[in-house]
């Protein structure tokens, strides 16, 4: 093989520059190429937590940038090149070590190296600054006589920017509330009796594993333990159920196990194994309100009853059609794996919705929702959770519903729903249908006091059977009066991680029936997040 040959020190300077800053320079590229394939400003829920290589490759250890020689271990005074390596960090900073502050110049360099470092370095150094016309000449014949080589790693390279990388990273968060909770004396909607008005403590646990599988792809795994007892049996009504209740006698279970994927700039992917959830599929429109830990401390001011029809097993898909408009779809059924009722007689729930933002504080939304047997919402009266007193075991549900959102100004925003549902009891003679109407407005104040804070007012009308065919005993089996659902909360921030939130409802006539005695619900809800 013959070698064209350069003036002595230039050639070494000149070599070691290339080589150098070739290698150095395709380590950094490599790095950075890691991070924006799974840039986070594309989807913050996908955002990598490390840097992870193409597909079966061995990861490399990342370099560290230098600011003198004298960082590196195995470089001393009195080696041959520590003069010409001082002056290419010093002057070009164009050196970098191993994670171990090695810097390994013994090491044999193959022909392929050899070219990437060629590739590499050319771009980046200004020879002429340094070399003269001879020396660049002989450098143009040395690129020319790796030519084949040159190639060979530009293939590669450009094979390696296809390939997405992959990461089995799991971030992992919690959440924990502990909550005292009482109701004010009076007696349970339906009946005479009493309420159950002692004081109660609470709490529930969230651990949240989100891994990040490459290819802008999500898998959430969620455990919860609680040990929240239902205000229901306490007020005799599901008007004043909290969103954060549940009860599991303090055992961890599977909350929820889904996975999310853009499969490109228009489409996102979500499926549900466990905890799956219709408003999980599209905007709710109630953003400061809508967390159960950090919310509204009732389950009616979180979002409208509507999205609570469905099952927990299924698939949907958010279509953005442009900047303001996106279509978001998702069905979900429950008890599917039963042979005796099937997929197609399972409880379930579909919806289709329609988002319009106007700008990054104001939007609408429209909403239809198809269920089968998922009617029960928990959240209005008990006619409205059942509108045949459970003679029917084939209720399907036409939902439409409209939801907006408005910021006022920088500490003040709006939000608001309304929804209509036709049910009908296809079982029962002469198929029988119930209406049922709710809606709310709520208030927001975040920030005031301090940043981290929320003040919040819910005023609404719980779920309502306004008109119904199904008749009991000769009467129409629906509500005739008109309960309201009154609700203020001021949540603190004490720290990063840590809130506590006081506040109270108001139930004005429980059960939509004027008979019942007003209930009163308070709580103090401490919230601890990681």
């Amino acid at each position: 093989m013959k070698y064209c040959s350069l003036s002595g020190q230039r050639w070494i300077a000149l070599l070691v520059s290339l080589v150098v800053n070739g290698v150095f320079a395709t380590e950094s590229k490599s790095q950075i190429q890691r991070v924006v394939a799974l840039d986070p400003s594309d989807d913050p829920m996908l955002a990598p937590t490390n840097e992870i290589g193409p597909l079966n490759a061995k990861p490399e250890p990342a370099m560290q940038r230098l600011t003198a020689v004298s960082e590196l271990t195995d470089v001393k005074p009195t080696d041959w090149a520590y003069q010409l390596l001082q002056s290419l960090i010093e002057r070009y900073g164009a050196i970098a070590g191993y994670p171990d502050l090695t810097f390994r110049g013994n090491r044999a360099m193959t022909r392929y190296e050899f070219a990437a470092a060629l590739v590499a370095a050319f771009p980046r150094v200004d020879l002429s600054s340094f070399a003269t016309q001879q020396d660049l000449a002989a450098l143009k014949k040395l690129t020319d006589e790796f030519a084949a080589e040159l190639a060979v790693v530009k293939g590669k390279l450009n094979a390696l920017e296809r390939i997405e990388p992959v990461s089995t990273t799991t971030k992992f968060t919690g959440e924990a509330i502990f909550a005292v909770t009482g109701v004010a004396e009076s007696r349970k909607a339906g009946d005479r009796d009493p309420t159950d008005s002692n004081l109660t403590l609470s709490s529930r646990a969230k651990l949240n594993f989100n891994s990040n599988l490459g290819n802008r792809t999500l898998l959430r795994t969620t455990l919860k333990a609680n040990n929240i007892s239902g205000l229901q049996n306490a007020t005799g009504t599901d008007m004043a159920r909290l969103s954060f209740q549940g009860d599991s006698d303090n055992l961890f279970e599977l909350d929820e196990v889904s996975i999310r994927s853009r499969l490109n700039r228009q489409v996102t992917f979500q499926g549900f194994a466990v905890g799956g959830s219709v408003n999980k599929f599209t905007e709710t429109l109630n953003p400061f309100l809508n967390s159960s830990g950090q919310g509204s401390i009732s389950r009616f001011g979180q979002r409208n009853p509507l999205y609570r029809q469905g099952g927990e097993v299924g698939l949907g898909f958010s279509f953005n059609l442009n900047r303001r408009v996106s279509l978001d779809v998702g069905y979900l059924f429950d008890r599917g794996n039963r042979p005796n009722i099937g997929i197609g007689k399972a409880p379930y729930g579909a919806i289709a919705q329609l988002t319009y933002e106007f700008s990054k504080t104001a939007g609408i939304g429209l909403s239809y929702v198809r269920s089968f047997n998922s009617l029960d919402t928990n959240t209005g009266s008990e006619r409205a959770n059942d509108p045949f007193n459970d003679r029917s075991n084939a209720i399907t549900a036409d939902s439409v519903g409209v939801q907006a959102a408005i910021g006022i100004a920088e500490n003040l925003a709006v939000a608001g729903w309304a929804g209509f549902t036709r049910a009908r009891a296809a079982d029962l003679p002469n198929d029988p249908t119930a209406t049922i109407v709710n809606w709310a407005v709520t208030v927001a104040a975040p920030n005031l006091g301090g940043e981290g804070n929320l003040l919040g007012f819910v005023v609404g009308q719980p779920p309502k059977v306004t008109a119904n065919d199904f008749q009991v005993w000769g009467r129409s089996f629906r509500d005739r009066d008109t309960g309201l659902h009154l609700e203020a909360f001021y949540r603190i921030r004490l720290h990063r991680g840590i809130s506590i939130t006081p506040g109270f409802i108001i139930l004005t006539h429980p059960d939509h029936n004027s008979n019942n005695d007003p209930v009163f619900v308070g709580t103090v809800r401490t919230t601890f997040s990681f």
